[in-house]
């Protein structure tokens, strides 16, 4: 029974943590669509994450997306040329790189980069005590902490995907023209890729960058002040936030592609 009872305790637990997870976001969009709740620090504070995790973020997406570009050519070139459907390379590249690979390869760098980092500064914070004294002040922490860090987040993820993409095709045009693979002309091949392109395709994407992007900055942003007031606590803290928002982006990826198949 002890058993039993360790598992409906994690299973509650679990729960806990999402209703949490789902409060603090409809919280931020709430916020978010109130001019009032957007004051210059608030502006400075969006635009500096926005700094970090987007354009510091972007060679190293750029430099991941050529690789990628690369080898989902060769290996499609590889499948495709066996069968005789070397056409196919278009609709290939727009299912794999964006609705599947792209987004959810960027949310990883990013949370590997930058959720890392939130969750170390404000469990930090937390520790200092610094949380408290904005609260003090009279300064709301749900405003000034937890909404710019989310909506920087999410439009980083957003941005850095639609780059990725570019890049991979980029990329991946370029190398099928030196293996003759895609056709020589660049607008051909730019065609065989928006038809390949329909509403649920840019459903999908919306939803891959635009959720898992809110949804991992809000567990960083939980994890880190969830700490009691021990430094030790920290990188336990950081930890758990970037296990937890991988799981949950792998897990919303997932959902998102059997909705978008059945």
């Amino acid at each position: 029974m002890s058993v039993v009872g360790n598992i409906g305790a994690g299973f509650l637990q679990r729960v806990a943590s999402v209703r949490r997870v789902g409060a603090v976001i409809c919280g931020v969009l709430y916020l978010a669509v109130q001019p009032r709740y957007w004051p210059r620090t608030v502006r400075e504070r969006t635009a500096k994450q926005i700094l970090f995790t987007g354009y510091e973020a972007l060679g190293l997406v750029l430099m991941i997306s050529v690789l990628v570009g690369v080898s989902v050519v060769a290996q499609t070139h590889l499948w495709l040329s066996r069968f005789g459907q070397s056409d196919m390379l278009g609709p290939l590249l727009v299912a794999i790189l964006v609705r599947e690979v792209g987004p959810l390869l960027v949310t990883f760098i990013v949370v590997g980069r930058s959720g890392t980092a939130m969750a170390t500064e404000l469990a930090s914070m937390r520790v200092h005590r610094e949380i408290e004294v904005l609260d003090a002040q009279g300064v709301d922490p749900m405003v000034y902490v937890i909404m710019p860090r989310v909506m920087g987040m999410m439009l980083s993820v957003f941005g850095l995907t639609l780059m990725f993409i570019l890049g991979a095709f980029v990329s991946g045009y370029v190398f099928g023209f030196i293996i003759d693979v895609t056709p020589g002309d660049p607008v051909r091949f730019a065609f065989s890729l928006l038809r390949a392109v329909t509403p649920g395709t840019v459903i999908s994407l919306l939803v891959k960058t635009i959720l898992p992007g809110m949804v991992t900055a809000t567990i960083c942003c939980t994890e880190g002040l969830s700490v009691k007031g021990a430094l030790t606590e920290v990188p336990q803290a950081a930890t758990r936030a970037v296990v937890r928002s991988l799981a949950a982006a792998i897990l919303i990826s997932a959902i998102v592609t059997i909705l978008t198949y059945v």
